[in-house]
């Protein structure tokens, strides 16, 4: 592995001098070639988009201050890779990752240099000899769907780890902490399910559309290129690269039987794209689940409501129903209590007695019957 080299003169090169810095914000990147070098570029747009062939369209995609969703695009030269944090330009020599120092970055970036090492400086054995024949770009595309799955899986294991034990306390104590506990918890996997959504869609694009599959086979382009089949005046695609000779030979015999007629032979690519297509619909079902135990909380949580509403109604109508009897019993007082002067009231006396017993023996039986009658139809329990 060769030493990192802090390069700006190319990108300045590239732009027009100090005219670049004008022209287009200058944005660091750090380069990983075939030949297990890397280096760090603190290049503008209209460098990075003189050295991979993209027009300006695709880097955009890259911009970390505009939302673009996940995406994939093969280009002619190129695969433009916009997944989450990870924003990169990969060719059939070259990885381009931008912002190397983002904290989620930092693990890719480590990963990219582990595995796009040279063989003979990092493995010995047969199975790294056979993982060296997998083109440079799919190595690179596999180390950058590996990293997106793995960080999005975090992020599902975290929200799993935090979520069911509050809504197990939310099912237990219904309070104002706990209700926004899990409003904040829901919110956060609705957005991460529309990540993880963002990613899988693509990838079943991909899946679906095989010529979209070969459009990312750039070594099978280059080697066809460089094949005597397609002629010695194939354009010089990368012309700065030291390594563009020996890329040519490798590729060259490794699609050796494309060129004489598996041009349409998409089965590797698919099969690595396969696999973490499941990795991610795996992870899109754990928060799928995990809405589902949300939304089963919700309705568990409005059914106690609604019970201690029931409650409170039934409630209400004990009280309705008493005040509507003691109503009629102050009624009777009230007749009986104004001042003034009637001549039945005279020598009756013993009278009062009979009344307020009467009258309070009514207004019992009066609220008996009407709760009996509301349990028989049912409003009430019993």
């Amino acid at each position: 592995m060769a030493a990192v080299v802090v390069g700006g003169g190319e990108a300045a090169a590239a732009a027009g001098g100090g005219g670049g810095k004008k022209r287009g914000a200058s944005r660091s990147w750090i380069l990983f070639d075939a030949a297990g070098e890397e280096r760090v570029l603190d290049a503008d747009k209209y460098a990075i988009m003189h050295r991979v062939d993209i027009n300006a369209r695709d880097l955009r995609i890259l911009d970390p201050l505009l939302s673009y969703p996940s995406t994939i695009l093969g280009r002619e030269r190129a695969i433009v890779l916009n997944l989450e944090h990870i924003k990169a330009i990969v060719t059939a020599e070259e990885v381009l990752l931008r912002d190397p120092l983002d904290d989620n970055v930092i693990p890719v970036v480590e990963e990219l240099r582990r595995r796009l090492a040279p063989s003979s400086a990092t493995q010995h054995d047969v199975e790294g000899a056979e993982e060296d024949e997998s083109p440079f770009e799919f190595r690179a595309l596999e180390v950058t769907l590996e990293a997106i799955c793995s960080f999005l899986g975090a992020r599902t294991t975290e929200l799993e780890s935090a979520a069911y034990p509050a809504l197990d306390e939310l099912t237990s104590k219904i309070s104002s902490r706990n209700l926004d506990r899990v409003r904040k918890l829901k919110s956060g996997m609705t957005r991460l399910n529309g990540r993880v959504q963002k990613v899988r869609d693509e990838l079943e694009q991909l899946l679906d559309d095989d010529d979209d599959m070969a459009d990312l086979y750039l070594s099978r382009k280059l080697a066809g290129a460089a094949s005597p089949v397609s002629g010695s005046g194939g354009p010089n695609w990368f012309p700065a690269s030291p390594t563009i000779g020996s890329k040519i030979s490798r590729a060259s015999r490794a699609s050796a039987a494309t060129i004489h007629g598996n041009e349409n032979d998409v089965e590797e690519l698919e099969m690595l794209l396969e696999a973490y297509f499941m990795q991610i619909d795996g992870t899109l079902n754990k928060l799928t689940t995990l809405r589902e135990y949300i939304d089963d909380t919700e309705d568990y949580i409005n059914i106690q409501l609604d019970n201690h509403r029931n409650q409170l109604i039934q409630l209400e109508l004990f009280l309705s129903s008493g005040t509507v009897c003691l109503s009629l019993y102050s009624l009777v007082a009230g007749i009986f209590g104004m001042n003034i002067p009637y001549t039945w009231n005279d020598n009756h006396g013993y009278v009062f007695k009979w009344v307020v017993l009467v009258s309070g023996l009514f207004c019992a039986f009066m609220f008996v019957s009407i709760v009996a009658y509301a349990r028989h139809k049912g409003l009430v329990g019993s």
